[in-house]
């Protein structure tokens, strides 16, 4: 079992190693026949890791009902979790899992901030951390992470930073009498920018226009947000989109890559609390995210809003399991 240790507002669990079970290949060279319930292992609290790539959920759908969608992303970071134990091992440094924040009560805010917390502690120890949602209010949550990692370093004011976003939605609107929720986190992160002189630097990949309303294109606009539709993320558009991604990471120096699963067709990604009628084609996807990950500036990833109530033949759960495989790929 877990080990759980509460924590007012919100609880942080452990890893609990018994989710990485899966096939063992009797081969040859074992080696070339691992998986990666063969590799995860816990995070060393007590000394300093080896680099490397570090899980770390955020459960969480509290910004999703406040947001009136479907709730149950709670779920999706341990199912995320079942679903990468299968995986073929492909790299050299290790993974490791850190822990769980649980959102309790409606506190959102609460969890956030303590994810925040093992985000910063994870970059100062030169790990890659992978956030595993949760609703998209994780992105919040990994902002606050970044900052206040940039703000422990003597040079932190002047880090630029870049957040690519796949996503259906902007995610731009303003709290309502709910508060911050899974459609306001890039909305949070602009205001922050602005009261600290920090630029606003947000490219939204997906953005269909049957899901964001003229008030929220208006206000991408006004904040100088980069985004492309869902109808031009398409194979005949991959150069210019690969192209304009340079374009946009050149500008930073350090990225942070956010992926909402409802960015992917229904058909591939059923289980989010939205799904998209058209959504980005993984033909397309896929050489994008690569570019990404071979960038030399990859400082944050987070996969957000796998629902599993709604996930059929575990689709979207495969879905995100294949996307960090790819993102944390290694010759």
């Amino acid at each position: 079992m877990s080990a759980e240790t509460p924590r007012k507002n919100y609880k942080e669990q452990a890893p609990d190693m018994a989710l990485w079970q899966g096939r063992i290949d009797e081969e040859a060279v074992p080696e070339w026949a691992r998986r990666w319930h063969q590799r995860v292992k816990p995070y060393p609290i007590q000394s300093q890791p080896e680099p490397g790539v570090t899980l770390v959920g955020l459960a969480s759908d509290e910004g999703v009902r406040r947001n009136h969608g479907r709730t149950g992303a709670a779920a999706g970071p341990d199912t995320i979790r079942r679903a990468l134990a299968g995986q073929p091992w492909n790299r050299q440094q290790p993974v490791y899992d850190r822990t769980t924040i649980i959102c309790q009560s409606g506190y959102l805010e609460a969890a956030q901030k303590a994810y925040a917390t093992r985000i910063a502690e994870l970059m100062e120890q030169q790990q890659l951390p992978v956030g595993l949602g949760g609703g998209h209010e994780i992105a919040w949550a990994s902002y606050q992470g970044l900052i206040r990692y940039f703000q422990s370093r003597p040079d932190g004011q002047r880090h630029r930073l870049g957040i690519i976003n796949f996503d259906a939605h902007f995610d731009l609107r303003q709290p309502d009498q709910n508060g911050p929720s899974s459609g306001t986190p890039f909305w949070q992160i602009s205001q922050y920018a602005r009261q600290h002189h920090l630029p606003f630097h947000y490219l939204c990949l997906g953005v269909s226009r049957n899901s964001n309303t003229r008030m929220l294109f208006e206000r991408a606009q006004e904040l100088g947000v980069e985004y492309r539709t869902d109808s031009d993320m398409t194979i005949v558009h991959l150069q210019e989109l690969t192209a304009g991604l340079s374009r946009f990471m050149e500008q930073a120096d350090h990225i942070y890559l956010t992926i909402d699963l409802d960015a992917f067709p229904a058909a591939v990604a059923p289980g989010v609390s939205a799904p998209a009628s058209r959504g980005i084609p993984l033909e397309v996807a896929e050489p994008l995210l690569e570019q990404i990950r071979d960038c030399g500036k990859l400082a944050l990833i987070d996969i957000a809003e796998l629902n599993p109530e709604f996930d059929i033949d575990q689709r979207t759960s495969k879905l995100a399991a294949r996307l960090i495989h790819l993102l944390t790929l290694q010759d």
